[in-house]
């Protein structure tokens, strides 16, 4: 993180801005206490490591099996002791 005091912010921004865009933090200061941060508008998307939660948990063997008919009448909304339609 760079420090620029507001003379220098005003004389180079085009270039802070620059190096903003590119993911910088610049801290304006006044008389050497920060008074702004000029940081990029919008965050680099960070990639996303796969298999990091392998070992953690298990999928059962029947996890796509039929639901039973209960569970699955309360999904559509029906009472399960209803008849099916």
């Amino acid at each position: 993180m760079r420090t620029v005091n507001i003379h220098e912010a005003k004389t180079h921004l085009s270039r802070l801005v620059e190096a903003a865009a590119e993911g910088e933090e610049i801290v304006i200061a006044k008389a050497g206490r920060p008074v702004a941060r000029l940081v990029p508008a919008v965050r680099p998307v960070r990639r996303r490591r796969l298999g990091w939660f392998r070992g953690r948990f298990t999928v059962p063997e029947d996890f796509d099996a039929p639901l039973p008919e209960d569970v699955l009448a309360g999904f559509e909304g029906a009472d399960a002791d209803a008849p099916a339609r």
